[in-house]
Order: structure tokens, then sequence, then C-alpha cells
């Protein structure tokens, strides 16, 4: 888990400094999986008075990329842009079109 949670880390400090420091009031927090959905990868979620939230799952990420230790760093940041492209409101359909859908 502290590997995995070194990869999250390292996708977060390979932000561009203006995109990170844009980003206010989110947390990036690891998980072992989605209760509701187990082969999800990540989650963005925005509530009224609540700092945002980005939940990046290690199981599936694992089950998936584990094989390759190259290739699961590349979906970690992946899936961690793609989460927070949610937070700065790009939607799925523009994330497709950008390569990370």
């Amino acid at each position: 888990m502290e590997d995995f949670e070194e990869r999250v880390r390292q996708a977060l400090d390979a932000l561009p400094p203006d995109l990170a420091q844009a980003l206010k009031n989110v947390a990036v927090v690891v998980e072992d999986e989605n209760p509701r959905e187990d082969d999800l990868l990540g989650l963005f979620e925005e509530a009224p008075y609540m700092p945002a939230k980005v939940t990046i799952y290690r199981r599936p990420l694992e089950a998936a990329f584990g094989h390759d230790p190259d290739r699961l760093e590349h979906e970690i940041r992946v899936t961690v842009l793609h989460e927070l492209a949610h937070y700065f409101g790009i939607d799925e359909e523009r994330l497709a079109e950008l390569g990370y859908g």
C-alpha cells in the first residue's frame, strides 16, 4: 500500500505548478476499492460546504496493471489526472477526446 500511495504522490508532484496551485480545497486519498463498484479506478466527489475529494482505488488498478510496474505507474497518473480534470469541470466526453477517458 505504501508503494502505491507513493506513486499517487509522485503523480501529484508531477503536476505543472500552475495546475497544482489552482487546486484549492480538494483532498486526494487512496482506498482499496469502491464499495459499490469494485472495478472503479477513481472517483471525484463534490458536495456543498465540503472539500472536493478525489479517491484513487488501489485494488482495481493493481489487478489490471500490477503485472507491469511501468504501466501501473502510468495508469495511476492517468487516473489522478482524469479525476482532477473533473475538479476543473471537464466532463467524461471531453476527457475521452483528450485520451483520458
